[in-house]
């Protein structure tokens, strides 16, 4: 699994760092860094969360 994130859309909301803080960062007053390219499958449920609860659904899953 990897995931994608639209910066024209993310506003720094950082609920995708608080579901899944391994896979994201959020600096103050910055938008969103994914900090790995492969999603580890121990880390995919987190992940999964983060999109859903993306305020500006930013986030996009991609499959494998």
């Amino acid at each position: 699994m990897k995931v994608e994130a639209d910066l024209d859309l993310c506003q720094g909301h950082a609920m995708c760092s608080l579901e899944a803080p391994d896979v994201f960062d959020v600096p103050k007053h910055g938008k969103v860094r994914i900090l790995m390219d492969d999603i580890p499958e121990k880390l995919c449920g987190d992940v999964r969360s983060a999109v859903r609860y993306c305020p500006t659904r930013a986030l996009r899953i991609v499959e494998d």
